[in-house]
């Protein structure tokens, strides 16, 4: 299949040090595509390249003809302003007139539940409603590919499982048309339970590309990296 996302010998370069190297990575369509890795080791990098907010030192990003993209981050920037004026600015921004940008940014709130929070100020918000305000704000993008920089690291349980299910349902395509969704998460429960594909970014590098359900599976992760089994048993130095 023709990929929707390809890096090809991605590198990233801060002040001497190396971010990324050598990164190889085809994204197909439709695909959910977990990033895992320890701190540091190139997941939140790689997305930002993937959605072309860095630069590579050298490599190059392909990104399919007419493929849209929609990025939401761990912390959600809200203005200071109703949650419905946060989602509709990015469509009044694109050229739509203010008030279609409003009534769709109303749609918008309601795929996520908060229709009722339209006129609250989004500053208000605890953190979870934030994250399903910023996943709004995707959705009304219509984005073909989703990507995703620990939505739920700062959540409590709850609002954990309430962003999970609307990245599931997301991604699935319930209602619309599905999306292809590149995620970094710590949390590997929420692997298992969202992914069908896991890479392991170690020291900037794929150290690892596996099905989720090879990836883990005891044996087949050994043969694939030692790095990643001890990572997944919680004994990586």
């Amino acid at each position: 299949m023709t990929p929707v996302l390809e890096v090809r010998g991605a590198s990233v370069v801060f002040r001497q040090v190396a971010a990324l190297t050598g990164v190889d990575l085809q994204v197909a369509a439709g695909e959910r595509v977990a990033l895992v890795g320890s701190n540091g080791s190139g997941k939140s990098t790689l997305l930002r390249v993937l959605h072309g907010l860095q630069r590579l030192s050298s490599g190059s990003v392909v990104v399919a003809p007419q493929v849209r993209q929609a990025m939401l981050f761990q912390r959600p920037f809200m203005l200071r302003t109703s949650v419905r004026n946060n989602v509709a600015l990015g469509l009044w921004m694109g050229g739509l007139r203010w008030r279609e940008a409003q009534a769709q940014a109303v749609a918008g709130l309601g795929q996520v539940g908060l229709a009722d929070l339209a006129s609250r100020n989004a500053s208000t918000l605890s953190g979870g409603q934030q994250q399903r305000v910023a996943l709004a704000r995707a959705w009304v993008r219509r984005p073909d590919v989703l990507l995703l920089d620990e939505p739920t690291a700062s959540l409590d349980p709850h609002a954990k499982r309430e962003v999970e299910a609307l990245m599931d349902r997301f991604a699935s395509g319930t209602g619309e048309r599905p999306m292809t969704m590149v995620f970094a998460s710590h949390n590997l429960g929420q692997v298992k339970r969202l992914a069908s594909r896991v890479v392991y970014l170690e020291q900037g590098r794929v150290a690892a590309d596996l099905p989720v359900q090879d990836f883990f599976n005891t044996q087949r992760l050994q043969e694939a990296s030692a790095a990643a089994h001890l990572f997944v048993k919680g004994e990586l130095v």
